[in-house]
Formats: structure tokens, sequence, C-alpha cells
């Protein structure tokens, strides 16, 4: 294989790597939690093979972020909208790979976007369900949530505006046709919420039962390229 072309670039700021060799299609790459830009890599190996170029960037508090901008709904939704418009502009077909929280910030980001296709790995598809059992883990209640603000757990900072605009948010559309890969073992996200999301939306969902919510391990990169390979459409000109 040799080493796949990379391209390192800034979007207003937000700095991004663009994979493959030239072409019309492309998938932004959206990685999750404690991930970085250059994560993308096996993924856009793949990619390329279907005839896609990768756009991968670093969300806020990842890789090369340290301008103190924090990585909550408000600046994750601002910087995929500002990723897309670059996207759109530069490409005549894109599709979407999400992982996680940033699944969750596409959700709310790109809904009236004309993606392709879109393929979710271990998406954060109910963001109330995962909030509640962090309160529930950290002993934290609704009204001491709001007369605090903002409590540090182990896992993430519970926040009162985070929380009311959740609330305020549930996915309502989402039209865009949608592979999910989910792990039986996925402790962010219930099987019920992932199943009930899946129908509701029409996604095409993968459980691989023994599976986590990273895939990282024993055995999950494959699972993971299996799945790629058979949900992932050949990169087209619309």
């Amino acid at each position: 294989g040799g080493k796949m072309r990379q391209k390192k670039i800034f979007i207003s700021g937000i700095p991004a790597i663009i994979w493959g060799e030239p072409s019309e299609s492309a998938f932004v790459h959206v990685h999750g939690k404690l991930s970085r830009k250059e994560y993308a890599g096996d993924f856009a190996k793949m990619a390329e093979t279907k005839g896609y170029q990768t756009l991968s960037f670093d969300l806020p508090e990842h890789g090369e972020r340290t301008d103190g901008v924090r990585c909550d709904i408000w600046n994750g939704m601002r910087e995929l909208n500002i990723v897309a418009d670059h996207a759109f502009e530069r490409w005549g077909s894109l599709s979407l790979y999400a992982c996680s929280i940033g699944a969750y910030f596409a959700l709310n980001s790109y809904a009236e976007r004309p993606f392709e296709q879109c393929l979710f790995q271990s998406p954060i598809v109910d963001m109330e369900w995962l909030v509640r059992r962090m309160m529930e883990w950290a002993g934290v209640d609704g009204e001491r949530l709001e007369r605090e603000g903002e409590i540090e757990t182990p896992i993430d900072t519970l926040r009162w505006d985070y929380y009311r605009y959740i609330l305020a948010h549930p996915v309502r559309r989402w039209d865009i046709p949608t592979a999910i890969l989910y792990g039986g073992r996925d402790a962010l996200q219930s099987r019920e919420v992932v199943a009930a999301f899946s129908e509701r939306f029409d996604c095409r969902l993968t459980v691989a039962e023994q599976s986590e919510h990273p895939f990282m391990g024993s055995g999950d990169g494959a699972i993971v390229a299996q799945w790629i390979e058979n949900n992932m459409y050949e990169g087209r000109i619309r």
C-alpha cells in the first residue's frame, strides 16, 4: 500500500487533513471524544478504495486544539457547519462518517445538509439518556445541577445549560440514508435507544454483541472494517 496522501489545511482556524487522491466524492469525518483528526487514517484508506477523499478535523479540546474553546454542543455545531460549508464548496458529492459524541453534534448540525449517505459508529443518538445516566452515577439531581450550574464528575462535567439544550432539542429529523454500528456492551447508549432511533429514521443497524463503545478490543478493528465494507456505497457524482 505505501503511504497515503495527506494534506494539512486550516478551515477558519480549525486544523484539518484531506486524505487521499483527488476525487469528486469525499467523506466528512467527525471523530469522537479522546480522538483526533489523525486517527481517521484507517477509515480514509478504506474510503479511498471506494473512490472517496476524507476530510477530518480536530474538535475543540482535541488534537492540536489548544485555543481554549470548549467542546460543547454550541461550539460543536458552529464548527461542524464551518467545515461543511467548506466541504460542500469543494466537492461535488459528500458523505458523512461520525463517531460517538461526533454523531450527536452531526445530528444537531447536519439534518438539512444534502449528504449522500451517513455512517455512524457508536453514535450518541439520545443525549438525554446519557446525561441522566451520568447524573445517576454521580448522585446528582436536576435541582442541584440547576443551582450549581456545573458539576465535575469522573466521566465529564455536567452542565445545566447543556442539559436544558438537550431537553429542548431532541432529534426530530434525519433523512440521510444511514448505517449504524453499535456495540452490544456499549455503556453510553442502551440498545433500546439505538434500536428505536434506527427504526424511526430507517437506519441499517449492525450490532456487534461483544464490543464496547470505543471498538478498541481484540477483533474490533476487523468488525469496523467489515461494517464499512458492507455499508459504504461506491463514490459517485450525483
